[in-house]
């Protein structure tokens, strides 16, 4: 049933991609609410996947990276709904959307059940959840930090089109950004301990700095610097939009190279 219930949900997220993109330069409000009830619609059943997904695990402290992923994309479709909700922001499914489709055609391409994460990375369930969900805070500040770059080059070139006019002020993007990396950066600070609690218990050692680790740490770094420059310096707008997109296309690359470790000979 979850791999049913999986497939349904790709398909209505890609259907809710494209229909998102072309909203993204098309003035229609049938379109937009057609875009959203598929979204959710495939929510429900990525939700119902999950669920019977985990049913059917007998050892839930190996979790794989497909779960990894596949909750990645929820939690992600699962914040674009509860903005959506509280601030009827169509526009931001045209980016959100496709970033939760990407990751859950990723999980598609990966086994389900091995190869497990290593014991570093997710021996524990709550070391992956709050991963993701540190992760999934630094998407939303990718996404804000892209649309802020958008508008303000909209906004520069004196483009008043449909796209400038859907997407949201400047004030409300930086303030976005700003709020996901304050929330995501504590989770993943509690995900890296959690995966170093998790070392010690099954391998006597918090760190062995393979590559992977190091490129986390780099990028944790590289988060405090801009929470910090952001709370305390005053890093604003651009400089801010800039940093978070190079931000996470660390993450990327730390859970690219995780994945193919996972994938390549046993160290």
């Amino acid at each position: 049933m979850a791999t049913m219930f999986f497939v349904v949900t790709m398909a209505l997220y890609f259907a809710a991609t494209v229909s998102f993109l072309i909203y993204l330069l098309w003035p229609s409000e049938v379109l937009a609410n057609a875009s959203l009830g598929m979204t959710a619609t495939g929510f429900a059943a990525h939700t119902i996947a999950l669920g019977a997904g985990m049913v059917r695990v007998t050892d839930i402290s190996s979790p794989g990276f497909h779960d990894a992923l596949s909750f990645f994309s929820w939690m992600l479709i699962l914040v674009f709904l509860a903005v959506e909700f509280r601030h009827h922001l169509h526009v931001l499914g045209s980016f959100i959307v496709p970033l939760a489709l990407l990751s859950l055609v990723s999980a598609a391409a990966l086994p389900e059940a091995v190869p497990t994460l290593t014991p570093v990375f997710g021996t524990l369930w709550v070391h992956v959840t709050l991963s993701m969900l540190g992760t999934v805070g630094f998407a939303v500040a990718f996404v804000a930090g892209v649309m802020y770059l958008i508008q303000d080059g909209l906004l520069k070139s004196k483009r008043f089109n449909v796209l400038y006019s859907k997407l949201p002020a400047l004030d409300f993007l930086d303030n976005l950004n700003q709020r996901s990396i304050v929330t995501g950066f504590p989770l993943l600070t509690l995900g890296i301990i959690t995966g170093a609690l998790s070392a010690e218990f099954s391998r006597g050692s918090y760190v062995n700095w393979n590559p992977e680790q190091v490129w986390a740490l780099v990028t944790w770094v590289f988060y405090f610097v801009v929470l910090t420059g952001r709370l305390t310096v005053g890093w604003r707008a651009k400089r801010a939009a800039y940093l978070t997109i190079i931000g996470f296309a660390g993450v990327i690359l730390t859970l690219i190279g995780v994945v193919l470790k996972s994938h390549g000979p046993v160290s």
